[in-house]
């Protein structure tokens, strides 16, 4: 007869030993049902902040901004005929509504900049598009356009007095030759770079090649395009004060010239102050409208 092992009770079996300690009760109620949430750091880079946060922080700067103004300038540290101060800035904006048609010149000058913003987008964007989606036409026009790119639209302004006069098209030009070279080469830059996967997988379901641009190129670019019109929107309004300071009789770039002459600096600033805040009514439009028009790029 075989002999059976004896057992040593201060060992347990090896299958007993095997069983890992995770799988005790105690081990497995002790574990969390859930993770903890993320704490925001704070001051961390690229670390979110509340759209509520935002705005304070923004509004904060402009508080800090005047405040600074109103410090140097009724202080007496800077004298009045270079820099005004935010009250005398104010006593002039009324002025400037109650007694000099003010509104009429803003009027004018917004109306210029949209007027050359807007046919420099009719023309720029359908070229943009056809210089992305066909290398050919891009090989044609793009050095010629990188060229005009470089230019300032000030340059053009001798001229254009001559060809066009000191009207409504002299400015609406300047507008157009500030923009429709900016606007094209960024949209074709744009559509340019759409993802070629999505192109064969289009070819791979049946499309031809008027589909592939109506269907894949044009709404992939779609939110790019926006985004382009709205930054060069910004630059147009550099574009009209540069052409209303010359040969001009109406518009807020008028009004600011006739101040300087006047050593008037407080209509000057508020001139400014009245261009920023239409150019950060129409940018916030602008994004407003495209987070409606294209809320699924976010996604």
């Amino acid at each position: 007869m075989s002999a059976t092992p004896a057992m040593n009770p201060s060992k347990p079996p090896a299958a007993i030993r095997s069983i890992p300690t995770s799988a005790t009760p105690g081990a497995a109620t002790s574990a969390p049902a859930e993770a903890a949430p993320r704490r925001r750091r704070a001051m961390a880079p690229l670390e979110p902040v509340s759209a509520r946060a935002r705005w304070l922080l923004g509004a904060g700067f402009f508080v800090l901004f005047v405040a600074v103004w109103a410090l140097f300038t009724l202080g007496g540290f800077v004298s009045p005929t270079f820099l005004a101060s935010p009250v005398t800035m104010v006593h002039e904006a009324v002025l400037l509504f109650t007694q000099y048609g003010f509104i009429n010149d803003i009027g004018m000058t917004v109306w210029r900049v949209f007027g050359g913003f807007v046919i420099a987008t009719v023309v720029a964007v359908p070229l943009g598009i056809a210089m992305g989606t066909w290398k050919g036409i891009e090989a044609f026009f793009e050095p010629f356009v990188s060229f005009c790119r470089y230019l300032p639209a000030s340059a053009f302004i001798p001229l254009l007095i001559l060809w066009a006069g000191i009207g409504e098209t002299q400015k609406l030009l300047v507008i157009f030759i500030g923009s429709v070279f900016q606007i094209t080469l960024m949209v074709a830059v744009t559509v340019g770079s759409a993802r070629r996967d999505l192109v064969e997988a289009a070819y791979t379901l049946g499309a031809n090649r008027r589909g592939i641009v109506a269907r894949v190129l044009i709404p992939g670019a779609a939110p790019g395009i926006a985004e382009t019109l709205r930054l060069v929107l910004g630059w147009a309004w550099t574009y009209v004060i540069v052409a209303e300071l010359i040969g001009s009789s109406s518009g807020i770039g008028h009004m600011i010239t006739d101040s300087q002459a006047l050593l008037n600096t407080g209509q000057i600033i508020f001139g400014i102050i009245v261009i920023g805040v239409i150019g950060l009514i129409s940018d916030l439009a602008f994004k407003t409208l495209n987070r409606r028009l294209f809320a699924w790029s976010t996604l």
